[in-house]
């Protein structure tokens, strides 16, 4: 059975790691909102993680030494992100998987680069994350301008003429991914009737929903979460409007159609092929599925981020975070999601955003390419 001890900030109280590991144990880190309003993404995080060290463990550990996993919760706050980050770093640990929020991976990153920790980030995508230079950071998933381009051609396609609307929720990622794919859209000239922000934790979305009725919106884009999207979707629906929504890949997990109800029916959002169809995937997610866990949205991604470390540090004959960064970037990888390689700047080498949309009964599918 996997080891996990969880920590965090709450009430800013003083954080502190346990010291029952062994020496010879190897500890390593999953951290992201493990509490909070995006805490279910925290949970597929948690869930990836957990099951990649019990099947490494299994496996005979890393290096011939059993690894120990430690889990941080920086409930999405920017602030608590890099104490989480500092507080792992003082403990030597050597590869951290997260954060969620590109709000905390950015802080979090410069931390861990001080610190000497190997970041590797299952689901930030502001392009940010990677374009500082710093020697230790990789994402497993894409990025905000390769997501925006997709959103924005699939707009263009089925829009055409139509009034769009851009709302973000002034996060680094929802206001960075709200931004992306309105500069695909006016590069293609096509120019939206709003561009308005909001503030994440907001409930009332009624002057913004009367205001979209005002201007006769099509296409609402949502730049943010899914408890805001989910709540803009009912309130718009309860002033009569049928305007289409279409959203990120933060609107990846059935907590939003918990929100909604049947009302999701014909909601966009973007995200790479589903993980759970690959033939890579099929025998890990037999796994997850006879554990009553689905795993969905980033759960695979942080599976993968894990084999990615655990190979390269085999192949490197070490753990020391530089080495075991150098031969990542230097090789390909097997993993859940595939065979993965990264560039020098810590990105996946392919674009692999498409389409989903949810139904009236709280599942979702990925539109076919020829629609």
């Amino acid at each position: 059975m996997t080891s996990i001890k969880l920590f965090g900030l709450a009430l800013g109280a003083t954080l502190a790691l346990s010291t029952t590991a062994f020496a010879q144990d190897i500890n390593v880190a999953v951290a992201g909102p493990m509490t909070g309003s995006e805490a279910a993404f925290g949970r597929q995080l948690a869930n990836g993680a957990d099951l990649a060290v019990a099947d490494l463990n299994a496996a005979g550990g890393v290096l011939g030494k059993k690894l120990v996993l430690q889990t941080g919760d920086d409930a999405c706050d920017p602030k608590q992100a890099r104490s989480v980050a500092e507080k792992l770093a003082s403990a030597k640990v050597p590869f951290v998987a997260g954060h969620f929020c590109s709000s905390s991976s950015i802080p979090a990153s410069e931390a861990y680069a001080d610190g000497n920790v190997l970041q590797i980030t299952p689901a930030s995508t502001n392009p940010l994350f990677t374009e500082r230079k710093l020697w230790n950071v990789l994402r497993i998933c894409g990025r905000d301008d390769q997501q925006g381009g997709v959103a924005a051609e699939y707009i263009l396609k089925h829009f055409k003429g139509k009034n769009i609307a851009i709302l973000n929720d002034k996060t680094t990622y929802g206001k960075g991914l709200a931004d992306e794919t309105k500069k695909a859209l006016n590069k293609a000239g096509v120019q939206e009737k709003i561009f308005e922000s909001y503030n994440k934790g907001d409930k009332d979305f009624n002057s913004i929903v009367s205001r979209l009725k005002r201007e006769n919106i099509d296409l609402v884009y949502i730049g943010g979460y899914y408890l805001e999207a989910g709540l803009i979707l009912r309130q718009m629906r309860d002033q009569g409007l049928k305007t289409v929504m279409m959203a990120g890949d933060a609107m990846n997990d059935r907590e939003f159609a918990s929100i909604t109800g049947p009302l999701a029916a014909g909601t966009l959002f973007t995200f790479g092929p589903d993980p759970r169809n690959k033939p890579t995937a099929k025998a890990i997610v037999e796994k997850f599925k006879a554990k009553n866990v689905d795993p969905e949205g980033y759960t695979l991604y942080t599976y993968a981020a894990f084999q990615v470390w655990s190979q390269a540090a085999t192949k490197a004959g070490t753990t020391d975070p530089k080495k075991v960064m150098a031969a990542i970037k230097a090789g390909e990888w097997d993993t859940v999601l595939g065979k993965l390689s990264f560039d020098a700047k810590g990105d996946i080498k392919m674009i692999d955003y498409v389409v989903y949309k949810w139904d009236d009964k709280g599942n979702y599918a990925e539109v076919a390419a020829e629609n």
